[in-house]
């Protein structure tokens, strides 16, 4: 009598950023091709998967604190390591219980394959045959465009462990994009390490979104991180078509022009208003989000000082505050001057605060205002058409 071959069931966790978010995605899409079946991390999995983050400590902490979550909740599954953290450090994560294959972020999209040469998955006795699909929910997609950071900032490890920059094929974006609308997708993400410098076969990423807007009908285009530098006329024109969500996500790490100087970052705080100013004059009720550093090594109460009261006149729509982390084969891991973690925290916790301010403020400033929503997952799915809502009270959370 034939026994019923097994069907095996994966499941996947992200941590970082949407570069990360993006080739889970893609490697989902692997999976599922290969005749895996795609479930959440809450149900019985064989196999789980990690894509992980490294650019702080509390990343790589919260790496090893999943893997060794997903260890007690299935001891006989088979763990992965996969991404940025196995880049610099595999041997921390190899040591995990459980955890039986730790791949970088070069072998990671082939993982499908690697199991099974690897022996963790013998193609005996299991069904790859059937296609499994998952029931997508979702609306949005996130597309790598780019990978890859030539800037080497003295705090960041990322070009050590993404390499030097590379631009995805546009046509091949192109093509993954109205892939995504034929599935149902109304929004797409373009992200990457560094998107602002995308150049394939000399186009660069104003080209790229023309041609975006002009051969797919994808209903919203996001970006999802840019440097001040990088904000031309050019490219904030574009956003007169109304399908370009008006959200920019602009990288800060300081507001002091001094620290930004010992962080090798290729702006100063002149250069980023300058970019918000130019933002807003297009898009002027746009969100501008951003990232902080609290705690820089030499940072002095006055640079400090310097960086919240930027930070407050900016106007933010959200801030995400990080405490500065040490990494090791960076230039600022050996810096004189460390901050202790207790000023950190304090630096950190003044940061938060001023978050929250500015994010209640911004929120604030569109009561009363009649707004096209597209939001709610529950209206995509339903297709009910709501063309405009009026804001009359403070929401508790917008999803930006």
């Amino acid at each position: 009598m034939n026994r019923e071959k097994k069907i095996i069931r994966v499941a996947f966790d992200t941590l970082g950023c949407k570069l990360n978010q993006a080739e889970t995605e893609a490697l989902t899409e692997k999976f599922m091709k290969s005749g895996y079946r795609i479930v959440n991390t809450e149900e019985e999995f064989d196999i789980y998967i990690l894509n992980t983050c490294t650019v702080t400590h509390i990343a790589d902490r919260k790496a090893r604190h999943l893997l060794r979550m997903a260890h007690r909740r299935n001891p006989n599954a088979v763990l992965v390591a996969a991404g940025c953290y196995v880049e610099h450090a595999a041997n921390d994560l190899l040591k995990i219980e459980g955890v039986k294959l730790a791949v970088g972020n070069k072998e990671k999209m082939n993982l499908p394959q690697l199991l099974k040469e690897s022996g963790l998955v013998a193609a005996d006795g299991y069904d790859f045959s059937a296609g499994y699909h998952c029931d997508n929910q979702r609306t949005r997609s996130f597309i790598r465009i780019q990978d890859g950071c030539n800037n080497f900032c003295s705090y960041c490890i990322v070009p050590y462990v993404r390499g030097r920059e590379k631009s995805v094929p546009t046509e091949q974006v192109v093509t993954e994009i109205n892939d995504k609308v034929s599935h149902g997708f109304k929004e797409v993400v373009l992200t990457g390490t560094e998107i602002g410098s995308y150049n394939y076969d000399g186009l660069n990423l104003n080209e790229l979104i023309d041609i975006i807007l002009k051969e797919t009908s994808i209903e919203r285009l996001r970006l999802s991180s840019l440097q001040p530098q990088e904000v031309t006329p050019s490219l904030i024109s574009l956003w007169k078509d109304k399908r370009l969500c008006p959200h920019f996500h602009l990288s800060l790490q300081s507001g002091s022009d001094s620290v930004l100087k010992r962080m090798r970052r290729l702006y100063t705080t002149d250069d980023y208003a300058n970019a918000v100013s130019l933002i807003r004059s297009v898009a002027g009720d746009a969100a501008i989000t951003t990232d902080i550093i609290a705690g820089f090594p030499g940072e002095s109460d006055d640079e400090f000082s310097e960086s919240y009261n930027f930070c407050k006149k900016m106007g933010f729509a959200r801030i995400h505050v990080f405490s500065y982390s040490k990494r090791r084969g960076t230039a600022a891991n050996i810096m004189p001057n460390q901050i202790s973690p207790q000023v950190k925290k304090k630096r950190s916790d003044l940061m938060l605060a001023l978050a929250e301010e500015a994010a209640a403020a911004f929120y604030s400033s569109f009561i009363g205002k009649s707004l096209k929503y597209s939001g709610s997952r529950k209206i995509m799915e339903t297709g009910t058409d709501i063309p405009e809502i009026t804001l009359r009270y403070l929401p508790k959370a917008i999803k930006i």
